[in-house]
């Protein structure tokens, strides 16, 4: 496992990103929500970042992926927390890793489920591209381009890091 980048440094861009979207769209009073479980470790340290004081919510998509009769259930499944109502809200959904759109696609699925958002910024710490429906981020911190045997994994909560993977490692 190698260290990709500096963390801060794509915290910073995806604060600047969605200081500067919800600027431009009008957006004062956003509702966050994580997507377990790095997408939740970041809506924490960015809502902070944000001032966002409502609290964020978390979603587990485990029984919305469209690859679940393949790969079951996983065995670390909690139930999702929105603790606000989606109704007419602006959402703010964070993810860690973007690449094939159909973790997005899941956790729309689940949160219109909860309610119909006004709308829905998306922010992503990294985006590898590759993408399998038409799913785009609002705001990255870093695009990377990796080679076929290599992941990337978001580690934390505390102390959040970022590192490369070759196949095989965990």
């Amino acid at each position: 496992m190698t260290a990709l980048f500096d963390i801060n440094q794509l915290l910073d861009e995806m604060e600047a990103g969605l200081r500067r979207t919800l600027e431009q769209r009008g957006v004062t009073d956003p509702a966050l929500i994580g997507i377990r479980t790095g997408g939740v470790w970041l809506a924490d340290v960015l809502g902070k970042r944000l001032g966002i004081e409502t609290p964020f919510g978390e979603l587990d998509i485990s029984f919305y992926r469209d690859d679940f009769s393949r790969i079951g259930l996983n065995p670390k499944v909690k139930p999702s927390s929105l603790p606000f109502d989606t109704e007419g809200r602006d959402i703010l959904l964070i993810d860690d890793v973007i690449m094939s759109g159909r973790t997005i696609r899941a956790a729309m699925n689940e949160i219109f489920d909860y309610g119909r958002p006004a709308s829905i910024i998306l922010a992503t710490l990294v985006d590898l591209g590759s993408r399998e429906l038409p799913v785009q981020p609002d705001v990255v911190g870093q695009v990377l381009e990796l080679g076929a045997h290599q992941r990337v994994k978001l580690r934390g909560p505390e102390p959040l890091r970022i590192e490369l993977q070759e196949s095989g490692q965990s």
